[in-house]
């Protein structure tokens, strides 16, 4: 398996929240195959909750955009969650928009990558946005 030489010891479990059957399929195969992180996928924000408690993974990539309960919804009740407020979300969209710093700290966001996005860079934004 071909590892490239991202700082990955920390990195082991991501969730990746996307209701586009593609995105998931990209990112899992660039995360598993490059890096041999392992990854989940949930369709829906109802899906990531249920996984989140199961798998409890080091990071979670959230689309902001979902049908049924949005990403914003979805990562407030991972916030409520006992086992889930303390995992890192990155939130990973195509609708950028200016986050204040206030509703960055509001939903303990930990950074956001945008779509569409490089990748072969995915694991270098996710380990630099992470500590």
């Amino acid at each position: 398996m071909l590892k490239l030489g991202i700082r990955n010891e920390f990195m082991k479990r991501v969730l990746v929240v996307d209701d586009e059957e593609g995105i998931q399929e990209i990112v899992q195969s660039c995360l598993e195959i490059l890096h041999g992180w392992e990854v989940y996928l949930a369709g829906s924000g109802m899906e990531a909750l249920d996984k989140a408690e199961v798998y409890q993974p080091d990071v979670i990539l959230l689309d902001v955009s979902m049908p049924h309960v949005d990403g914003f919804t979805t990562l407030q009740q991972l916030r409520e969650g006992s086992i889930t407020r303390r995992i890192p979300v990155i939130l990973l969209t195509a609708k950028v928009h200016p986050l204040e710093h206030e509703e960055l700290e509001k939903f303990n966001i930990s950074g956001l990558i945008a779509k569409p996005f490089d990748p072969l860079k995915l694991a270098e934004q996710i380990v630099a946005i992470l500590p």
